[in-house]
Parts: structure tokens; C-alpha cells; sequence
């Protein structure tokens, strides 16, 4: 079950999240994405088990209102990358006690923008919400696990040298996941 602070905590991160996409254009948002994974990595390991997931609900809502022209592509791409990074950091076993993996970490988050980047691209310009630029969609893609990577080196660094000293003194407990 999963306690009032760290859900509180988690929702906070998918409005972080939304506030760094909401100001940029689309399909540029797609691009610059290093606070968004950033703030779901941190969630899923916050909260744990679907935290990430969590995190990109309130995310992904939050793009639907401001924009209803992509309603409800934004919210599902959201749930699914969020879905994404959960899924990749249990299955790489990101965690070690308190600490996080670094290479581990940076795999996960550049393996889920990798996949979400691609089923975007595909799925928006197989039904006609972009046009069809291959140049453009390349740099899309390659900044986008860029950011990824670089994502999860700073998400790394923020849990490992503050957030774990810091967790470890106050209320909210560890998820191990």
C-alpha cells in the first residue's frame, strides 16, 4: 500500500513534469524530455512498484486539458513511457540497498524513451496528427535518448548523494522495489 506522502510526493513529480513540457511546442517537446524522465524515475523510485506510472497519469492529464486537440494521444503516450521506465528500472534491477545503479539507471531511461519515442512518431504520423519529416523525426529520436541517458546519470546523482541521506531522515520510508 502506498502512504499519503510518498503518492503526495509522486504527484508533485507528474506536475513537475507537466510544467516542463506545457511551454513547448509540439513536436519540440518531444525532444527535450530530460525533466520529464528525470521526475518519473525519481517517482517510480520514490513510491516504487508504479510510481512512474502514477506520476505520468498526472502528467498526461494535465497535457490533455491544455492540449485537447491531442486528447487522448497524450495522455496514453504519458501512461505508456511512465509504464516504461517502472517496467525497465525493475527489470534492470536499478536498485542496491538505498542506492541506485548508475549505468543500470541511464539504460532504463534511455531504453523507455527509445521505445516511446519510436510508437509516438509511428503511431502520429501514421494517423495524420504530424507530417511525415524523416530528418526531423531522426533528430527528435537521438535527442531524445540523449536525454534519456542524460536523465538518468542526473537522476542517479540526485537520489545517491541527496535524496537517500535525505529519505532516510525524515517521514517517508523506502519502497524497495
Amino acid at each position: 500500500m502506498v502512504d499519503s506522502k510518498r503518492l503526495a510526493v509522486a504527484t508533485m513529480l507528474g506536475v513537475v513534469a507537466f510544467l516542463s513540457k506545457a511551454w513547448l511546442p509540439t513536436p519540440i517537446d518531444k525532444m527535450f524530455i530530460v525533466v520529464q524522465a528525470l521526475t518519473f524515475a525519481l517517482a517510480s523510485l520514490i513510491v516504487g512498484g508504479w510510481g512512474a506510472t502514477y506520476a505520468s497519469i498526472v502528467n498526461g492529464a494535465l497535457l490533455s486539458v491544455i492540449r485537447a486537440g491531442f486528447f487522448p494521444f497524450s495522455l496514453i503516450f504519458s501512461v505508456i513511457y511512465g509504464s516504461l521506465i517502472d517496467g525497465f528500472i525493475r527489470t534492470f534491477k536499478v536498485r542496491s540497498g538505498s542506492q541506485v545503479k548508475t549505468g543500470r539507471l541511464m539504460a532504463s531511461l534511455a531504453l523507455s524513451t527509445a521505445i516511446i519515442g519510436l510508437i509516438t512518431i509511428q503511431i502520429t504520423t501514421m494517423i495524420g496528427l504530424m507530417p511525415i519529416v524523416p530528418i526531423l523525426y531522426i533528430i527528435i529520436f537521438i535527442v531524445g535518448v540523449l536525454n534519456g541517458i542524460a536523465a538518468g546519470y542526473l537522476t542517479s546523482l540526485i537520489w545517491n548523494k541527496y535524496l537517500t541521506h535525505r529519505l532516510k531522515t525524515s517521514k517517508i520510508k523506502f519502497q524497495n522495489s
